[in-house]
């Protein structure tokens, strides 16, 4: 019975719904499950696209959409059943933010709801959605904005960001005089990103992808459309899915200075494997060899697979980075530091993200990327080039960590970060240039938020 109740709903709708669900009720990421999903259902075109975006389309504006669901429920959220909760989320979606036609939105819901729930829970979300389609998105805008207790909330609601998010961004854009920015850089949140390849250096070309150049880093390529896995030399692994800023990340470390030949290179937090990957082949053409460190056992076989394309051979640890710098004192010229963070720059690529972190995750990762930046500054050579890399832009996460470094080690200094990637940038990066450090936006470089301080120890230490 359930088996034909579930066959009356379209495989995009199911797709998403599975998708979404498994997010709320066991904590999986969409980024890594949808694709999974998409050929277990050999969903592609148009489909894989509907499919697409109802899912991200329905995380992104959850904040929002639980309020409309409230008001026209007339009950608060936790009063419904999480799976029922998730129909109405992404039937919402449908109703006020795609051209869906209500009756094929509605029915679709219903049919959805009798294979999750009960009779009676489809006759509730029939309800609740045929209130919802009998007005406009702009009225329903005004009535749930119209709920706000203060602008940070309403603010929240029309962005779909938690109010103590938004807080964070307005305070790192204030800090580069650009407060006036915060709903660009909302709106980019909720923006879909272009795919972005990296054609590893010496391995492979920017040629060899069908797409537009990007605008920063001279290996990257935005794919014109379809799934990345169809180019020959992704399946080859020679070129990589990888955020521009990203790129950028592991491209400032390795063109900080001259590459010596012999140097030896440190990826402390390597896992999933992409800068890895880049520092890899960068290292490979000038002569040095890089190391890479991942204390968690499937995520360095992640990194293992990353590397297979790049020439020569690169040791892969799982050791405990803290403790990098103990055992192998003064060992690398150069350590890159992709800390564990929030991921708070990256919510358009992950957007479950933002309704799962809170401020006690910054308070609980900080101490630990302060740890990690200690060890990396005690297994830097005399001369060596530290970046600290985070998919973060809260202030305490990028600038507050990296200035209290320099405090307890004042014998380290801080390396002109903007000025190494202005010569390594095709086009300017916009930014404000009263720091050493540089944080990308998405909303003016249309990269993730990757915040990257290169930080130099002297040749000699007094």
């Amino acid at each position: 019975m359930t088996d034909r109740r579930q066959d009356v709903v379209q495989a995009p709708r199911r797709v998403a719904f599975d998708v979404i669900r498994a997010v709320h009720e066991s904590e999986a990421y969409a980024n890594l499950l949808l694709p999974v999903r998409l050929r277990r259902h050999r969903l592609s075109g148009q489909d894989a696209a509907l499919a697409t975006e109802l899912t991200y389309g329905t995380l992104r504006r959850t904040g929002y959409y639980d309020r409309v669901i409230e008001l026209a429920a007339g009950r608060d959220i936790d009063r419904i059943d999480p799976p029922i909760l998730d129909v109405l989320r992404l039937s919402v979606h449908q109703l006020l933010s795609m051209r869906v036609a209500s009756h094929a939105a509605v029915n679709e819901a219903v049919g959805l709801a009798r294979s999750v729930g009960s009779q009676s829970a489809a006759g509730f979300v029939n309800g609740v959605l045929r209130t919802v389609s009998r007005s406009t998105p702009e009225e329903w805008r005004e009535r749930a904005l119209g709920t706000a207790r203060s602008d940070d909330e309403r603010l929240s609601l029309e962005s779909s960001h938690p109010v103590w998010i938004l807080r964070a961004f307005r305070r790192a854009l204030a800090r580069e005089g650009r407060e006036h920015e915060l709903e660009a850089l909302l709106a980019a949140d909720n923006a879909a990103p272009s795919v972005t390849l990296a054609a590893l250096p010496g391995v492979a070309s920017p040629d060899d992808v069908p797409g537009e150049a990007a605008l920063y880093s001279p290996f990257a390529v935005h794919l014109e459309g379809g799934d990345p896995g169809d180019v020959p030399a992704v399946s080859r692994g020679e070129v990589r899915v990888q955020d521009e800023g990203s790129q950028l990340a592991a491209l400032a470390l390795s063109r900080a200075r001259e590459v010596r030949q012999g140097e030896r290179w440190l990826d402390l937090c390597a896992g999933p494997g992409g800068k890895t990957a880049l520092l890899a082949a960068e290292a490979a053409l000038g002569g040095a060899t890089v190391t890479a460190n991942e204390v968690v056992p499937a995520r360095a076989e992640l990194v293992r697979n990353a590397l297979a394309a790049v020439p020569g051979e690169t040791e892969v640890w799982e050791r405990d980075g803290r403790e990098v710098g103990e055992t192998d004192p003064e060992g690398f010229d150069r350590i890159l530091i992709d800390a564990p963070c929030t991921g708070l720059g990256a919510l358009r690529r992950r957007p479950e993200a933002r309704w799962r972190k809170s401020p006690r995750d910054v308070a609980g990762l900080t101490p630990l990327q302060a740890e990690l930046l200690d060890s990396g500054i005690r297994a830097l050579a005399p001369g060596g080039v530290l970046a600290y890399v985070t998919c973060s832009p809260h202030l305490a996460e990028t600038r507050a960590v990296v200035a209290d470094a320099l405090r307890r080690h004042p014998e380290l200094e801080a390396i002109d970060t903007a000025a190494v990637l202005a010569g390594v940038t095709r086009e300017p990066l916009d930014l404000p240039g009263d720091d050493a450090s540089v944080q990308l936006w998405p909303h003016r470089h249309g990269t993730d938020a990757m915040f990257i301080a290169l930080i130099g120890k002297p040749a000699s230490v007094g």
